[in-house]
């Protein structure tokens, strides 16, 4: 809520003073009344409001002709109706009465003046002005909360760089125009009134590099919008006409939410007294505005597709024409990095998150870059970044990362309630140590930081330390489904692996053979798998892992067990480079598959073909299909699962942002 001041008066002489409409200033009535006084009236201009509040309990009441006593807890306020054509044409007179004395008078001339300082805090789109102003210095969340929006500026709207728009301190043209937020301030005085008082806008030294302000100007793009305030800038001397004006500011972010920064900007003006050149300016009144920088949100894999990323490799032919023809069924966009940019990285999943970022005008798509840095490191700032497609990156220097830090293990689950705690946005989850040890692997403390600033998506921390790649993506999955909570989360599972060979086994077939058809592999039987000790002790291991984060799962998703599909797999333990045994799978990892509406791009397990069909495919299909899945297998073998990693991995998805608004939710 906008802020006055106090006004002192005095019988010996005539007070000025300014009152800006909408906003109550204190009259101090006891403290200039002579000695022997004992009660008081008011008079004043039919542009002024009075208001008398006459010790505890405050009652209020409007005077007229009545005398008051006067009492030190009495509190006089007042108010203007309008605007005055000249300076001090609104007149308050104050007369004091004692019993011996006669009365003493005392005059206050008032100018009233409109300042006001509005953006969109009703959150419709539009900023628009209100006369019963709502308190703009908070900002809450919530379907009835308040408070204006900011994007981070982070699409790159003008041709020939290859920086982000927030990066420079220009305004290109409509289209970057339109990813900042509107903040009008209006303007009403009299002539000759900026030749005593000044007007400042301004923001806080300390949030100064997380904001910058452009002033429209009139003219041409882009030379009609000049910088007020930013990075070096925290005020600006505003002109002050005389007479009706109203100008507007365009506010874009600079920064995302983060461990050092909460994503609230005030952006305040004030009115300043500079009518004594011999005295420092005294401030007169203050108004400010709350803006939140709006979040980076993920999407997970129940949101409609849009478009799929994908690398070309020497090896992967075959897989681009399977993931090409599954994004055509699924109406998707197909994007292909080429040979000559991915440097022969196939781990599009690694490389980037795509989320989004909104607010109220304006929706963005954002690419999360992965600190991971290797071959494909230039393709979501030069290929993905463009025009309305956002970016941002955070962690360590290279040497400072671990496989953790790759985005195959960042996932985030569909919307979940919790108890009585909704997740409207889904639950953001990370693969970390169980515990730490000297080899423990954990997510880099600044992506973790990020992640968890957001807000929206409260992240959980998963057990993935103990995969060789150490990705959560190699053992969970979610796809979309009609009942229950319009999801199921798939899990990797041993148990239901091994009990699947079993029944083959008794009903005779267990000659059959894994890996028929792939050349250089090794073929197993059914009866060597199950009769295999050490392979049978590694998978139980691997099971205890995945039951810990099951129940970590279920715990803060609110799943149950009717939530869950248990997808048959198996893993084997293999050494890292520091010699600790880590798990990798045996076969394909079908829980490691594209989600794209109904279509699911598994990685085919290549399992014992019975009848013939591979039953582990027979299985998957049995347990999906009947949720409206349409599921196709992907041969990965030797262009991905040998280099431990398979369809997900290898591609990437941007989807469709929830029609849910982020602001409606309370974290």
């Amino acid at each position: 809520m906008a802020q006055g001041t106090v006004i002192h008066v005095a019988p010996e002489q005539p007070t000025h003073a300014v009152c800006v409409l909408g906003t109550a200033i204190q009259l101090d009535v006891c403290g200039s009344a002579p000695g022997d006084c004992t009660s008081f009236s008011i008079s004043t201009s039919p542009g002024v409001l009075v208001e008398v509040a006459h010790g505890p309990p405050a009652k209020k009441n409007r005077t007229g002709s009545s005398k008051w006593p006067l009492d030190p807890e009495l509190e006089v306020t007042l108010r203007v109706k309008a605007a005055s054509a000249s300076t001090g044409d609104q007149k308050v007179r104050i007369s004091y009465y004692g019993p011996k004395t006669p009365p003493a008078q005392a005059l206050l001339y008032l100018t009233g003046v409109e300042i006001s300082l509005h953006a969109d805090i009703t959150r419709t789109g539009r900023a628009k002005l209100t006369r019963a102003m709502k308190n703009q210095r908070t900002w809450t969340w919530g379907p009835s909360g308040q408070g204006a929006i900011l994007l981070v500026n982070c699409d790159r709207d003008g041709p020939g760089s290859w920086g982000m728009d927030c990066e420079d301190d220009r305004v290109l043209d409509s289209k970057d125009l339109q990813d900042m937020s509107l903040m009008t301030l209006s303007t009403k005085t009299p002539k000759d009134f900026s030749s005593k008082y000044q007007l400042v806008l301004h923001v806080a030294k300390s949030e100064m590099d997380k904001v910058r302000v452009f002033q429209a100007t009139g003219g041409k793009l882009p030379s009609r919008f000049k910088v007020v305030l930013g990075p070096e800038q925290p005020s600006h001397l505003l002109e002050l006409p005389g007479g009706q004006h109203s100008r507007d500011f365009y506010v874009e972010g600079l920064t995302f939410p983060d461990a050092d920064f909460p994503g609230l900007i005030s952006l305040g003006v004030s009115l300043l007294d500079v009518s004594n050149p011999e005295l420092p300016e005294a401030l007169v009144f203050q108004d400010s505005v709350v803006f939140r920088v709006a979040p980076w949100i993920m999407t997970p894999n129940t949101q409609p597709p849009q478009e799929v990323y994908v690398s070309r490799i020497f090896d992967n032919e075959d897989f681009l024409k399977a993931v090409a023809a599954l994004a055509k069924k699924a109406k998707c966009k197909l994007t292909i990095c080429p040979e000559e940019e991915n440097m022969d990285d196939q781990w599009m999943q690694d490389e980037m998150e795509i989320g989004y970022i909104q607010a109220p005008h304006q929706t963005l798509p954002v690419v999360f870059d992965s600190p991971r840095d290797r071959g494909l490191k230039d393709f979501p700032i030069k290929r993905v970044m463009g025009p309305d497609f956002g970016y941002v990156t955070r962690g360590p220097q290279v040497e400072e990362i671990t496989g953790l830090d790759s985005f195959g293990n960042l996932e985030v689950s569909p919307p979940v309630t919790v108890g009585e705690k909704e997740y409207p946005l889904g639950r953001i989850l990370i693969g970390n140590s169980g515990y730490p040890s000297k080899e423990s692997r954990e997510v880099h403390r600044t992506l973790q930081d990020f992640l968890g600033a957001q807000q929206v998506q409260a992240p959980v921390s998963l057990y993935s330390d103990w995969l060789f790649v150490g990705h959560i993506d190699e053992f969970l999955s979610f796809v979309p489904a009609p009942d229950r909570k319009g999801f199921r989360l798939l899990l990797a599972s041993p148990r239901s692996c091994f009990r699947l060979f079993q029944e083959k086994q008794q009903a005779g077939h267990g000659e059959v053979l894994l890996f028929q058809g792939i050349k250089r592999k090794k073929q197993r039987k059914i009866n060597d798998i199950l009769s295999n000790k050490i392979l049978r002790e590694q998978n139980s291991y691997v099971e205890s892992c995945i039951d810990w984060n099951r129940e970590v799962l279920k715990r803060e998703l609110g799943l149950a067990e009717g939530d869950i599909v248990d997808v048959p797999q198996l893993f084997k333990l293999a050494r890292n480079s520091s010699g600790v045994p880590k798990a990798e799978a045996f076969f394909p990892n079908m829980v490691n598959m594209l989600v794209l509406g109904r279509h699911l791009g598994i990685p085919k397990p290549f399992g014992p073909v019975i009848d013939g069909r591979c039953c582990l495919e027979e299985r998957v299909c049995a347990l999906l299909e009947p949720l409206g899945l349409r599921c196709t297998f992907i041969d990965d073998f030797h262009s991905y699962h040998v280099r431990h990693g398979e369809v997900h991995c290898g591609t990437n998805v941007r989807r469709k942002p929830f029609s849910f608004k982020w602001w409606h939710m309370a974290p």
